[in-house]
């Protein structure tokens, strides 16, 4: 049924009903019925601006491409992730999808980008734990504020750490390393990109065990493996996407992952609890997409569902797995949830390390 627009005049006394005026002193039958269809007619209405919310949420997408700014360069773990996401979340959202490699400042400079950007759900942020927790937490005057300035939209993944030494040092386990440590205090040289997630592993095995070692600076995770690999360097606590193939090519000692359980990718090595004693250690790099802070909770929500979706997709799942990298896909609201505690978690380790760093 065509619905009749409704238009109320200033004139008293005076309806118009498809722009036709309706005689207010009719009989008091017709009347009613002349009165009924117009509230139907408010009614339906208002539905249908109540439903333009939702109408807004489904196809907000469908008059530009997706822009998910990666603030490192190509190659790291985030990069690897939403390359693997993008086509499935373009085909469903029906729009290519670009992926900006924003590096610069330990991530900063990326994540400032999108926080600032127009938050019309178009542009996201593909980050980690070290840029999203450890960065705020170390550095004060960070240009952001992870709680003020974003709005989480889903946990992507969660990769564990592997603890792996130059193959040369006279260690073939934790228990090993530990001893060596303790018996040569401030001999050990561990390579780490400071202030992020893989330097916090470290500190936090470190006070467990009271140990002391150098912290040799590095530009990154790459950086750091390869330190440790030539000798430049002794040990590294590091994402298991880059460290799993130089373990099984013999290039590192891998001690052990630092998951609560021994992951399927390499059922033999142990975790840190088996192999070191530490009951519930366990560190990794997690991935997360977030947008700006006043991006409409709808679209959050429908963002949320399709990269889901695309996660789930089986394919995608298999590559994930590949890289020995566990999918989480949650809610806007369990996301937001965990960063809260990531953030209390860190926190409480770089207060008893005094940590303090300089970018």
């Amino acid at each position: 049924m065509k619905l009749q627009p409704l238009i109320y005049s200033s004139t008293v006394g005076q309806i118009f009903i498809g722009g036709k005026s309706v005689n207010p002193f009719m009989t008091r039958s017709r009347c009613a019925a002349r009165a009924s269809f117009a509230h139907q007619c408010v009614a339906l209405t208002l539905v249908c601006a109540a439903s333009a919310g939702s109408v807004f949420a489904a196809d907000v997408f469908q008059n530009r491409p997706l822009r998910v700014v990666v603030p490192y360069p190509p190659g790291g773990t985030s990069d690897t992730q939403i390359r693997i996401i993008g086509p499935r979340l373009a085909e469903s959202i029906g729009q290519p999808v670009l992926i900006d490699n924003r590096p610069g400042a330990s991530g900063m400079l990326g994540a400032e980008l999108v926080a600032r950007s127009n938050p019309d759900g178009h542009t996201l942020v593909m980050t980690d734990v070290g840029n999203l927790v450890m960065t705020e937490i170390v550095h004060p005057n960070a240009p952001y504020v992870v709680a003020r300035d974003f709005a989480a939209v889903t946990l992507v993944s969660f990769t564990p750490h592997l603890l792996g030494v130059n193959p040369a040092l006279p260690v073939q386990s934790v228990a090993d390393l530990v001893k060596y440590a303790k018996a040569n205090p401030g001999k050990l040289n561990f390579a780490t990109s400071l202030g992020g997630a893989t330097h916090f592993a470290g500190l936090l095995f470190a006070q467990h065990h009271g140990l002391q070692w150098v912290e040799i600076p590095t530009k990154g995770g790459t950086d750091s493996i390869t330190q440790v690999m030539t000798g430049q360097s002794d040990l590294v606590f590091n994402s298991m996407v880059p460290m799993m193939p130089q373990g099984k090519s013999g290039k590192l000692r891998i001690l052990a992952v630092t998951s609560p359980k021994r992951v399927a990718q390499w059922p033999e090595l142990p975790t840190m609890a088996e192999a070191g004693g530490i009951p519930g250690f366990s560190t990794g790099s997690w991935q997360g997409l977030l947008v700006p802070v006043k991006v409409r909770s709808e679209v959050v929500e429908r963002l949320a569902a399709e990269v889901g979706k695309a996660l789930a997709a089986p394919e995608v799942r298999d590559r994930y797995n590949g890289l020995g990298t566990e999918i989480v896909a949650n809610s806007p609201t369990e996301f937001t949830r965990w960063l809260r505690d990531e953030n209390r978690r860190w926190g409480e380790v770089a207060k008893k390390a005094n940590l303090k760093v300089q970018f």
